[in-house]
């Protein structure tokens, strides 16, 4: 790829950049409340509770005198794990479903995969949410199962649809000739040729997943206090909107940015990793 090509290249993908630079500023927030945060979340301070934004708290405190800021960068943590545990389980478990579907199109795998996804796709994330918590109790470990169980068919579709165009492509067949099985042309030929789909996939269901955690949240089925997250930050100021403001906007900021932020880097990943343009340079 000639330098001219290359930079239009990155002119098709400019939403790469601010995408990628409003992700990474939540994902080293979440970082560094390994280390350090202004307060500590867990300390009460009722005689400053509800504080609107000053120096000493530049994001104002909540109903308990917590520190917001500290309770959001925190909180990113708690989203940005839940979300990427349940992208990781989507993938590791519908990338393999998919591969084997498409492998044997028409068979009557393909046919238990495809109707197995399609009873998933039946049942909203919040509804497995809701049958799980009934089981086991709401915590953050079962929000990462009841979004990853709905990312599964996801992929697995995804990889279906891209692999299926492969399988008529000369170096399969002549992978085919050589003598190679199903399983290891999937493997060495198909896959790669689909990771640059379920890259862009990946980024859009990791902003997916922090919106369907801060959800679960929201109603009491994520996780569970003394840990933060934003969508019980949201679900703690419903109530006191109207005196305190600060605590509905920040953590409502934060999921908006985050989302945004993914959203912009997956459009941005898209149109970089298109083959279209990394032939024309157009």
């Amino acid at each position: 790829m000639t330098l001219r090509a290359g930079m239009m290249v990155l002119a098709q993908g400019r939403s790469l950049l601010p995408g990628a630079a409003l992700t990474l500023l939540f994902a080293g927030a979440a970082v560094l409340s390994l280390l350090w945060t202004p307060y500590d979340i867990t300390a009460l301070d009722i005689a400053n509770k509800i504080q609107s934004p000053s120096a000493a708290h530049p994001l104002g405190t909540d109903h308990f005198g917590r520190d917001i800021l500290s309770m959001i960068m925190v909180g990113a943590r708690t989203s940005i794990a839940v979300a990427l545990v349940a992208v990781g389980i989507g993938m590791g478990l519908g990338v393999p479903l998919g591969l084997a579907a498409a492998a044997r199109k028409g068979s009557l795998l393909d046919e238990v995969i495809m109707r197995g996804n399609d009873l998933v796709f039946a049942f909203p994330s919040l509804l497995i949410a809701i049958m799980i918590t009934a089981v086991f109790g709401a915590s953050a470990v079962n929000a990462i199962i009841a979004i990853g169980i709905f990312n599964i068919p996801v992929f697995a579709r995804l990889t279906r649809s891209g692999a299926l165009s492969l399988w008529t492509r000369d170096y399969v067949l002549a992978a085919r000739v050589a003598g190679k099985n199903a399983a290891r042309i999937s493997v060495e030929h198909i896959l790669p040729n689909v990771t640059n789909l379920l890259i862009v996939q990946g980024t859009i269901q990791f902003s997916l997943g922090i919106l369907a955690e801060a959800g679960l949240s929201y109603v009491g089925l994520g996780a569970q206090p003394p840990i933060p997250s934003w969508g019980r930050m949201l679900a703690d100021s419903q109530t006191m909107i109207s005196l305190a403001p600060h605590m509905a906007i920040f953590p409502g900021m934060a999921i908006l940015l985050t989302v945004l932020g993914l959203n912009l880097m997956g459009d941005g990943l898209r149109d970089l990793l298109d083959p279209r343009v990394r032939r024309t340079g157009r």
